[in-house]
C-alpha cells in the first residue's frame, strides 16, 4: 500500500489529487490531507441550498464539489481527511465498516469510545466527529472521511445553515447532526494520529513526483477550480424571497438549472414605468450569483423598473 501525506491545504488541489490517484493505477493507497477553511459538498447536492453563501464569502470559505455522494461537510485545519483507494472486490461499495475500522481501532487504542453508527457516521458517546463517503471508478473504489480534532463548530454551523424558506432544491439535502471534536476526548494531535494510522496500514511512503503534481494541477484547473463543477453541476433549485423597498414590496421567484436562472418572475406593489418583463427576460440564462446578476441589471435604467431602488439592492434580492 502506498502511504501519501499531501502537503497542500488547497481543497481544489487535494480533491484533484484524490481523483488523479484513483484513476492512476490499481495499487492500494492511503492518503491523509487537510484543507484550509472549506465547504465540500456531495456530488449530487445543490451548492445553492447547502451553503449560506453570503456568510461563507464573508469568512473566506472555499467551496468545492467532490466526486462522491453524501452530505456537505466543513473542513478547517482542525480537521483531518483520510482516503483509502483500493480494488473493488464487488462487496466493498457501501461497506463503510471495512474502511472506518482502522480509524476506530486507533482511537480505541487511545481510550476514545469511537463507534460506527448507521450507514456512514463515526460517533464518540453519541456525537458525530466523522462523515464518510465512497465513489467507484471502473474496478477501483475510493473511500474518504473527515476526522474532527479541533474544528470550529461555530463556523461549521454558520456556513452550513441555509434559510430553508428561501431556497428549495431537488438535490440531496444534508442531514444535520450533533457534533464533537476528538480533541475533547483525547490529547492526541493530528500529526500523532497520522503517524498511528499510517503505521496501522503497514505500507510504503510515496512522495508526489513532478509529473504527479503537473497532472493534478491540470485536473484542478480544468475541473475543481471551475464554477461549472462547483456551482453549475448543482441540481435544479427554486428560490423565493420578498422584501420591502422604498418603492414598495418586491417579491421574486425563480427556477435555476445547472446554476443558471431558467425562469424568473417579479411581483409586488412596487412602482415602475417600464415593463418588468424586460428585466425578467434579460436574466434568463444568467448564472445565479450576485456578480453576474448585477452585471445584467446594469444594462437597464433600474429606477425605471423599480422606482427608488439601486442595482445593488435588486441584485442582492435575487442572489442565492
Amino acid at each position: 500500500m502506498k502511504l501519501i501525506k499531501l502537503k497542500s491545504i488547497s481543497p481544489y488541489f487535494n480533491l484533484a489529487a484524490e481523483e488523479y490517484f484513483l484513476k492512476k493505477d490499481s495499487e492500494d493507497k492511503l492518503m491523509l490531507w487537510q484543507n484550509d477553511n472549506t465547504i465540500v459538498i456531495g456530488r449530487n447536492q445543490s451548492t445553492f441550498t447547502e451553503i449560506n453563501l453570503e456568510r461563507a464569502e464573508e469568512l473566506n470559505v472555499n467551496i468545492v464539489r467532490r466526486m462522491s455522494g453524501g452530505g456537505a461537510v466543513y473542513h478547517d485545519m482542525g480537521n483531518l481527511n483520510y482516503t483509502y483507494i483500493t480494488k473493488n472486490d464487488g462487496d466493498d461499495f457501501l461497506n463503510f465498516a471495512k474502511f472506518t475500522q482502522p480509524v476506530i481501532d486507533v482511537l480505541q487504542s487511545l481510550g476514545v469510545n469511537a463507534t460506527l453508527s448507521g450507514r456512514n457516521d463515526l460517533l464518540i458517546d453519541g456525537l458525530k466527529f466523522s462523515g464518510n463517503a465512497q465513489y467507484v471508478h471502473k474496478d477501483m473504489l475510493l473511500h474518504h472521511g473527515t476526522l474532527m480534532f479541533s474544528t470550529s463548530v461555530n463556523i461549521l454551523s454558520e456556513v452550513l445553515n441555509v434559510n430553508e424558506l428561501k431556497i428549495q432544491s431537488k438535490g440531496i439535502a444534508s442531514v444535520k447532526s450533533r457534533v464533537t471534536n476528538i480533541g475533547e476526548h483525547s490529547d492526541v494531535t493530528i500529526d500523532e494520529f497520522c503517524d498511528l494510522l499510517f503505521k496501522s496500514a503497514n505500507g510504503t511512503f510515496y512522495e508526489l513526483s513532478h509529473e504527479d503534481i503537473l497532472e493534478i494541477e491540470k485536473l484542478k484547473k480544468e475541473k475543481y477550480d471551475t464554477w461549472e463543477w462547483n456551482f453549475g453541476y448543482s441540481p435544479k433549485h427554486s428560490f423565493t424571497l420578498e422584501k420591502l423597498f422604498p418603492c414598495g414590496i418586491i417579491s421574486v421567484s425563480l427556477d435555476a438549472a445547472e446554476g443558471k436562472i431558467s425562469d424568473i418572475k417579479f411581483s409586488g406593489d412596487f412602482f415602475g414605468k417600464r415593463e418588468i418583463s424586460e428585466i425578467e427576460n434579460a436574466l434568463i440564462g444568467i448564472r445565479h450569483n450576485y456578480e453576474d446578476i448585477l452585471s445584467a441589471l446594469k444594462n437597464f435604467p433600474i429606477g425605471d423598473y423599480f422606482a427608488g431602488s439601486s442595482y445593488e439592492e435588486i441584485a442582492d434580492l435575487i442572489k442565492p
